[in-house]
């Protein structure tokens, strides 16, 4: 008996997978009903489905307005699913313990190694302890502002519900918002691309949220240990790179484009072109309209969205820390070096292996998805192209397909969303059969590369 209960035994990677559909299956019941429409009639379930799946896996693409379709009820259910999948359910349930004052089990560390993406258990719930503190305090700063400038614009009673509910959005990296109720349907925060405070708050967000809790918490001990980690060295030295070059890269092309940055002053120029290089990062907000970037930029804007964000964050992607052992990979392989070395620290075999295998299976993934939605959706191949990478991603970026997917496209498109926050290797070790280990090798070959 013991033995077939061992046999069925759940793994990690299966109770993440498990959870996040448990809760996303809850939140599409919750949003079909009735009291979640603003015209009382209930959204039908696939459209449920998809939104519900868009909000826990913090991706922000929708077929319907936020701000216009949804009640209050709707807006608070899809603000629970984010906060819920930004942060982890796992790492809510730890709250909640912490609040009862419950032990945590050998298990429930186990998962939480698992969801956090950490290679041990050793702090793990020292680290949940903070990532509840950072997150919530984090959250709370820029709730205040928001609602300080917003209350200027929307009243006090509006501001302040529009401060924290896109405070809790933003951070988690999931681009919903409401603001489709005040300038048009879709608009995002494009009545606001040249607002300094709305988008300086609205990036440290993005940022913050991005680079992961492990990255954040060894920022916050800096000033106690004197150093920082080998990954979190990479990621800060990764993501302030790619904003950089995203933002110089979208100032050159879209400088004179009339759709874009060309009426903006100088400063709106900026900080358009900051915002659009910031948002790939997984956000899913925006403030300038993407149907209207040149095409270079749009495939820009693909590059960036496929490698999203940091390992342990609230984002997708393939990750910066993949991204940089690839480029490390390319360089050692180019001057003849048999080691990538990254700060001094050269990687093991089994790092380069898992970016490499990460990387090929997201590929696949992107690729597979967009020829197939290429023959179900009658829009041009980049923009479905655009759409894929943005849910692997969990960005929530569109050129506007999201409201026109057929039946097949909203199914796919969430199910790359699903993938995407979970991690395609986390998808794999919880669908895949239990890795043995080997008690033999075959001996060594050579083929030609290249």
């Amino acid at each position: 008996m013991k033995a077939t209960t061992r046999k069925f035994e759940l793994t990690p990677p299966q109770i993440l997978v498990i959870g996040f559909a448990a809760i996303i299956l809850i939140g599409a019941t919750l949003l079909s009903l009735p009291i979640a429409s603003a015209t009382g009639r209930p959204l039908p379930f696939l459209d449920a489905l998809f939104t519900a799946t868009s909000a826990t896996c913090v991706t922000g693409l929708v077929v319907v307005d936020t701000g216009t379709f949804f009640t209050k009820f709707g807006q608070i259910v899809i603000i629970a699913l984010i906060q819920v999948g930004g942060l982890g359910f796992m790492t809510m349930a730890t709250l909640f313990a912490f609040a009862l004052k419950k032990r945590i089990s050998l298990k429930e560390r186990l998962i939480l190694q698992e969801a956090m993406n950490q290679g041990s258990m050793e702090g793990i719930v020292r680290l949940i302890r903070k990532v509840i503190q950072y997150s919530l305090t984090i959250e709370l700063v820029a709730a205040i502002l928001f609602s300080i400038r917003w209350s200027f614009d929307l009243g006090p009673a509006k501001g302040i519900y529009f401060g924290i509910w896109h405070a809790i959005s933003f951070f988690n990296n999931a681009g919903f918002d409401l603001f489709g109720s005040v300038s048009g349907p879709f608009s995002s925060l494009t009545s606001y691309v040249d607002d300094p405070l709305v988008n300086v708050v609205s990036m440290g967000l993005i940022i913050l949220g991005g680079i992961g809790f492990v990255v954040m918490s060894d920022v916050m001990d800096y000033k106690r240990h004197k150093r920082l980690s080998l990954h979190s060295k990479v990621v800060l030295s990764a993501t302030g790179a790619l904003i950089l070059v995203g933002a110089l890269v979208i100032f050159i092309f879209e400088f004179t484009n009339p759709k874009t940055l060309g009426p903006l002053t100088w400063s709106g120029k900026v900080l358009g072109s900051f915002f659009q290089s910031v948002t790939p990062r997984t956000a899913g907000a925006n403030t300038l309209d993407l149907a209207g970037l040149r095409q270079a930029s749009q495939f820009f804007i693909i590059i960036l969205m496929f490698i999203g964000a940091s390992p342990g964050s609230t984002g997708g992607g393939i990750k910066t820390t993949t991204f940089t052992t690839l480029i490390g990979a390319i360089i050692a392989m180019i001057r003849g070096k048999e080691d990538i070395v990254l700060f001094h620290y050269r990687l093991g075999k089994d790092r380069i292996l898992k970016a490499i295998t990460l990387t090929m299976i997201a590929l696949f993934l992107v690729i597979a998805v967009a020829m197939i939605l290429s023959t179900t959706e009658d829009h041009p191949f980049l923009m479905i192209l655009f759409e894929v990478t943005s849910a692997f991603g969990t960005v929530g970026l569109t050129m506007g397909l999201t409201t026109d997917l057929s039946v097949v496209g909203k199914i796919l498109i969430a199910l790359m969303m699903f993938v995407g926050r979970l991690g395609p290797l986390t998808l794999a070790y919880a669908l895949g059969p239990k890795a043995e280990k080997e008690l033999y090798r075959y001996p060594e070959g050579k083929i030609t590369i290249g």
